[in-house]
């Protein structure tokens, strides 16, 4: 349906485009970035039930190339318009192909695979998104790459995902900040395919072969506001809904002290999400509308998304110096449910990170985190983070299930002459887990964004 609304819309753009607005204030710009990427699998020896031997190296590197188009708005009281995005990925080098031993790589690191397990030269995907302003309100129809507390699209990797559907935002009334609207589809961050909508945990129904498709839905409807109270404290609601799968309210408040010396950030969050439609009955979950977490065998409810995710991260800065410290609490017998296609998402928890998200049934998190600004030293342009979590009391049949994860972020962007901007990123992450496989990670980047119109 939004296909045919996203043609009527380009249909009047069309009738306008010589007005003075949609072109004078359209921009383009050419993202590059250039991607390395190598993981190193440390299976533990003494984890009973985890595999005795996987491949033990994934290692990649690509190039990749975003054009963005960005169009002003024609003339008048409703204004319209249209964005458009171009997604290329070339492979510089790769592995050899999933399941064998020459270099073998992670399906979806960076590029899609051949039917024969290796990785393709190259891949691209696109997409169109019409929009019309009236006053302080946007619709928008299309390509969207949403950044919400309950939707968040992921930028980790090659390229970033992108999904299709309708949004609308207005700010009308000084100080809040009302969002809505409705996805259908996606094509994740390694992929061209436009595929539906799931969750961890998802599965094929039962009895099916293996080729048979996993769970899916076509519809997440999200709704929710930002209303800032005063300059330096901000409140949010928002819900957020997959159909068959789960519900979720969330709750946030953000606030900025200025001490006498420093200052001081507070960050609370609050997830509570239940089960929707089929994910709420047996017959449905028997479908594959399933949630990862822990439950007994005769539990009749396994499967179904229980959870409340609730988290506290506190950050004093002072000159370039920032340091953090959090906690984060998953109670319930689901995980926390968020959308997530097997292929790289985002989950706005402070515990997703560079390798995991600290985000299985029961688990208690702390987090500690160190960051310095060398602009403070006479470096500008260079910036060093360092952060650690510890995650314990996983639900699990074993007892005593816990992981850590130790990540390291190098970043420099030049700040004058004729590549002003060239930035490069350094992130290497140690993930240790009696209940997930050991890794550690390296990224280097390389980005540059050239602008166009």
């Amino acid at each position: 349906m939004h296909r045919t609304t996203l043609a009527i819309t380009l249909a009047a753009i069309a009738n306008q485009v010589t007005a003075a607005g949609f072109i004078e204030d359209s921009k383009a710009t050419l993202n590059l970035r250039n991607f390395y990427f190598n993981a190193d699998n440390r299976e533990s020896q003494d984890d009973v039930g985890l595999a005795a031997s996987r491949s033990s190296q994934a290692e990649e590197w690509g190039q990749g190339f975003q054009l963005n188009f960005v169009s002003g708005y024609t003339q008048g009281t409703v204004g319209f318009g249209v964005d458009a995005i171009g997604l290329v990925g070339v492979k510089l080098d790769s592995g050899g192909r999933t399941g064998k031993a020459d270099r073998s790589r992670t399906p979806g690191a960076l590029f899609p695979l051949e039917s024969d397990g290796s990785a393709v030269d190259n891949y691209g995907k696109a997409g169109v998104t019409g929009k019309v302003r009236f006053s302080k309100t946007e619709a928008r129809l299309g390509t969207l790459q949403p950044k919400l507390p309950v939707i968040n699209f992921n930028d980790g990797r090659l390229l970033p995902q992108t999904f299709e559907g309708a949004q609308i935002t207005s700010a009308e009334i000084d100080g809040l900040t009302l969002t809505a609207g409705q996805l259908e589809s996606t094509k994740t961050r390694s992929s061209t395919d436009d595929i539906g909508l799931r969750i961890g945990g998802a599965t094929r129904p039962n009895g099916t072969p293996a080729t048979t498709a996993l769970a899916d839905s076509n519809e997440f409807i999200f709704a929710g506001g930002d209303y800032k109270i005063t300059k330096d404290l901000t409140a949010q609601y928002y819900y957020g809904s997959l159909e068959d799968f789960y519900k979720q309210h969330f709750l946030g408040l953000t606030h900025n002290l200025a001490l006498p010396v420093g200052a001081l950030k507070t960050d609370l969050r609050y997830f509570n999400s239940g089960s929707d439609g089929k994910n709420g009955s047996a017959a449905g979950r028997a479908q594959g509308y399933k949630s990862s977490g822990y439950w007994t065998a005769s539990d009749s409810n396994a499967g179904e998304v229980d959870n409340n995710t609730w988290s506290a991260l506190f950050t004093y800065s002072l000159s370039g110096h920032a340091l953090s410290a959090g906690y984060q609490q998953v109670s319930g017998d689901s995980a926390f449910p968020f959308v997530s296609q097997g292929d790289g998402a985002t989950a706005y928890l402070i515990t997703d990170r560079q390798i995991g998200k600290f985000a299985s049934a029961g688990e208690r998190t702390w987090l500690a985190e160190y960051g310095y600004d060398f602009a403070s030293a006479g470096v500008p342009g260079l910036k060093a983070t360092v952060t650690y979590l510890s995650g314990s009391n996983i639900d699990s049949a074993a007892s005593d299930r816990k992981e850590w994860e130790r990540d390291f972020r190098l970043d420099y962007a030049l700040q004058d002459g004729p590549l002003k901007g060239l930035g490069f990123s350094w992130r290497n992450a140690t993930f240790r887990s009696n209940a997930a496989t050991d890794l550690d990670e390296n990224r280097l980047i390389v980005s540059y964004s050239l602008p166009l119109l």
